[in-house]
């Protein structure tokens, strides 16, 4: 695809994908009626434009940054579980977080060459995750970014939950995680949970030029200084099998709760939410 070439769309309109410079792969989130939720067919897409842009299957790629963004003034709002029908919530709720949205971070993690995300509207739940497996992040100074677990009853992944462990320390994931509240972009960039911020008007041009000196650098080392960092990373946050089967089973239960409904329902309502515990 030429650089400046107009976007082609996947999942039925919601993920456009364009070249905006050279080397450089833009996958934009277009959900607006859902602000721009993440379901099924955009996480497809996204996982399988960044194995086509990878290399998969032996074909090869120019692509050397790739870009996530939203439209319409939005990044993500997470995952698209609000309409799920109560009588088969439990299953099709967890079945969205556990597959295809592990699969999209997975394919982010594995793409060889640097991720930005540019942030240029609320970025919230998995949304914020999803922002986070990128390398870098760029944020609108207008936005707010959370993490809503604590709101709607939620036990969060422990791989998400190292995620942001690795990148802001213990101390504010638990404050993002257990007080669920919003958070401004100046301390997102305190916590290092962003790497800049910028103006709305200038979130596209600041996130590209950063882009581009991405794409411009030596491949190699771009490919292998990631892989040098992920390994790294990996190494400090091994598991033991029966500590993991635990943490594991602490989420598909939270899934099963009463109280999980209750606060999306209390979400949905705009009240507040009346916990049983159970």
């Amino acid at each position: 695809m030429p650089p400046s070439a107009p976007p082609y769309e996947l999942a039925d309109g919601k993920l456009l994908i364009d070249e905006p410079a050279v080397g450089v792969i833009r996958l934009t989130i277009s959900n607006p009626a859902k602000r721009n939720a993440l379901d099924h067919p955009i996480l497809d897409a996204i996982s399988a434009t960044l194995a086509e842009l990878s290399g998969a299957g032996g074909s090869s790629s120019h692509a050397r940054c790739v870009m996530i963004t939203g439209a319409h003034g939005m990044f993500s709002a997470g995952y698209d579980i609000g309409e799920i029908p109560d009588s088969d919530f439990e299953e099709r709720a967890e079945r969205l977080v556990a597959h295809p949205f592990t699969q999209a971070i997975d394919a982010l993690a594995a793409f060889p060459y640097p991720t930005l995300a540019a942030l240029p509207g609320h970025t919230i739940g998995g949304g914020l995750e999803l922002a986070l497996s990128c390398d870098l992040r760029v944020a609108s100074a207008q936005i707010k970014l959370g993490m809503p677990p604590a709101k709607l009853g939620l036990v969060y992944s422990h791989t998400g939950l190292r995620r942001f462990i690795d990148a802001i320390g213990a101390s504010r994931t638990r404050e993002l995680f257990l007080l669920g509240s919003y958070i401004d972009p100046a301390t997102a960039l305190s916590w290092g949970l962003v790497n800049r911020v910028t103006t709305a008007e200038e979130l596209e041009a600041v996130s590209l030029d950063l882009a581009r000196e991405l794409a411009a650098n030596a491949p190699l080392a771009q490919a292998g200084n990631k892989r040098v960092i992920a390994a790294l990373l990996r190494a400090e946050s091994e598991l033991a099998a029966d500590v993991e089967a635990e943490l594991i089973e602490l989420r598909s239960a939270s899934f099963a709760s009463q109280d999980l409904r209750e606060g999306m329902q209390a979400f949905a309502e705009r009240r507040a939410p009346r916990w049983r515990g159970e």
